[in-house]
């Protein structure tokens, strides 16, 4: 039983060090143009993009990061925000947006 334990202890140990927990500002964008949609007058081409079935993606520095909950940001697109939330790996799980 020992021996199980120790491999289950330091996964979890890693899955919490692997969340980065924070504020970030960027653009709300969509994923068809993704990091070239995080400019201001982006508006109209994201709202567009998300009704032919893109998804919602949050733009830093050029990076583009997936949404766990888009509805979250579906009244901000195209716009610049500041976002807290728990990010892991490429995926931001969002608690509060911001204008």
């Amino acid at each position: 039983m020992k021996k199980f334990l120790l491999p289950i202890v330091l996964f979890f140990s890693v899955a919490v060090f692997a969340a980065d927990k924070g504020t970030w500002t960027g653009y709300i964008s969509d994923s068809h143009c993704g990091a070239d949609g995080a400019k201001e007058g982006h508006v109209a081409c994201a709202k567009k993009c998300i009704k032919e079935g893109s998804v919602a993606v949050f733009v830093v520095d050029g990076k583009v990061y997936s949404i766990t909950d888009p509805k979250k940001v579906s009244k901000y697109l195209g716009q610049k925000v500041t976002i807290s939330g728990t990010m892991t790996g490429d995926a931001i799980e969002v608690d509060k947006v911001s204008k």
